[in-house]
């Protein structure tokens, strides 16, 4: 295969190429075959032709490219700069980008920018912002090693995977939970910052021998800037970069080894959970799940780790499971939903006089997402009382706006009703660009259908070319459930 920056359309003129005319199908077809045949070596352990593999899906062209839309274009956090404060937002800078990355030796780590973003309890988390360049060679590498990773990881990990969701994670402690099953007891973990404190040492000598390796350990220690002053960082993986994510779960994979068909084990990044059928059996287990964490260099917060039975019930990647009269539920977690009609609340308190149909621009992606995030339980009460509270709050926005108006004429005014659905549907008129008028509702959360979701196979991967016609399948099933499914006015 000749695909290195220096032959093939990599030799094109840059000058005269345009963004847009790039055959992006051919180079997808380019890395996925490559991906791919990473992949099938690592399963044959053919050591050395993964090594000449993944070099040469490193110097790649078609990775490059791809690498460069995937960051300047496609992701939602492009308009982002890093300590450089660049960003490439047009086709000539992208080509610029292209050109600049196309020689291997200006891969150099910088620092990053350190940002902080609102997380749940009024804390914040901080992540760091790599440089444009730094985003788009790290995505380079993340192509290289992934499929690599991918051979090896165990098959009940699920966080930042391809193909792989939260969805996936929950069906499976549905599996160890359900009512036929003998666990009644989890071990539900927390780990002390662990993206702050994964060991550097035990990463990179997981990567021993490995292309990209030295890049690697340069962004590792790289460091960040905050207020002008840099910062070093001896542990911890960058959150907020691209390879960030993988590089976490190079070092938490293998925690199943662990155990022995006696406990069932669900890993999303560094949330999970162990099941057993008795307490005792979590606590013999705790002493060696301490050792190997602590090689990582990382430790359990004791605080907040429990060993609990499923008729108390715990929360897990925003859902609650517990046992009811024999059943295993897993419904919405109730600080979730608190949170979403706080935060639904907040914003419209603040924006009182914004237009009707900016409101549902605003609200419509928010209740929509959430809808969907949570279709796959047993949320159908949940779902009705989300929706009549977000009924009351757009009743008292409108009610605030038009204090002096009746209530008979607020409700001419902004709500409507469909034929075969329910009345009182917060609509909104807008015009197009054909100049024709169209009405807009606010979507009804409550009207989202419940359907089950279907778990990834165990050992399953996109990078697994015998699997094509699975994933082709699972895309177009999950597309078509994603189309049926969207909670509508």
């Amino acid at each position: 295969m000749k695909d290195r920056t220096n032959t093939g359309i990599g030799a094109v003129e840059r000058s005269q190429e345009q963004w847009n005319a790039i055959e992006w199908q051919y180079h997808a077809k380019v890395v996925r075959n490559l991906r791919q045949r990473i992949y099938r070596a690592t399963k044959q352990e053919q050591w050395n032709k993964v090594r000449s593999l993944m070099k040469l899906l490193l110097r790649s062209n078609s990775n490059l490219l791809l690498s460069v839309r995937k960051v300047t274009q496609d992701n939602t956090g492009r308009e982002t700069a890093g300590v450089d404060k660049k960003v490439a937002l047009t086709a000539k800078a992208r080509l610029n980008l292209v050109e600049e990355l196309a020689d291997t030796k200006l891969w150099k780590a910088r620092p990053a920018r350190r940002v902080y973003i609102p997380k749940a309890g009024g804390k914040q988390r901080p992540l760091g912002i790599p440089t444009i360049k730094n985003r788009c060679v790290q995505a380079i590498v993340k192509n290289a090693l992934e499929p690599f990773c991918e051979a090896r990881f165990e098959p009940n990990s699920y966080g930042f995977r391809p193909g792989r969701s939260c969805h996936d994670a929950i069906e499976r402690c549905f599996h160890w939970l359900r009512g036929c099953s003998t666990h009644r007891w989890v071990l539900d973990a927390d780990i002390k910052g662990a993206f702050d404190n994964l060991s550097h040492e035990f990463i990179l000598k997981v990567l021993t021998h490995l292309p990209g390796r030295q890049l690697i350990k340069q962004w590792l220690k790289a460091g960040y800037v905050e207020s002008g002053v840099f910062h070093a960082t001896n542990t911890g993986v960058p959150q907020g970069s691209i390879i960030g994510p993988l590089l976490a779960n190079v070092a938490l994979d293998g925690m199943e080894s662990l155990l022995n068909r006696e406990y069932g084990f669900i890993r999303y990044a560094d949330d999970f959970v162990i099941t057993a059928r008795s307490s005792n059996a979590l606590e013999k287990l705790r002493p060696s799940l301490e050792k190997w964490l602590s090689e990582r260099g990382l430790e359990m917060n004791d605080e907040k780790t429990r060993i609990i039975s499923v008729e108390q019930g715990f929360d897990f990647l925003g859902f609650n499971i517990k046992h009811y009269q024999g059943k295993c539920l897993i419904r919405p977690e109730k600080a979730k939903v608190l949170a979403l009609l706080r935060s639904i609340r907040q914003w419209l308190s603040r924006h009182r006089q914004v237009p009707a149909a900016a409101l549902i621009r605003h609200l419509n992606p928010i209740l929509n997402g959430w809808a969907n995030y949570y279709r796959h339980a047993v949320s159908k009460a949940t779902f009705r009382y989300v929706s009549h509270e977000v009924w009351r709050a757009v009743w008292q926005w409108c009610i605030r706006r038009h204090p002096k108006k009746r209530k008979d004429w607020i409700k001419r005014r902004y709500f409507t009703s469909l034929p075969h659905k329910r009345s009182w549907i917060f609509t909104a008129s807008y015009r197009r660009k054909d100049d024709s008028v169209r009405n807009m509702h606010l979507t009804d959360v409550g009207r989202t259908p419940i359907r089950r979701h279907i778990k990834v196979r165990a050992n399953a991967s996109p990078d697994d070319a015998s699997l094509r016609d699975y994933w082709a399948k699972r895309s177009m099933n999950t597309a078509r459930r994603a189309t049926s499914q969207s909670p509508r006015a």
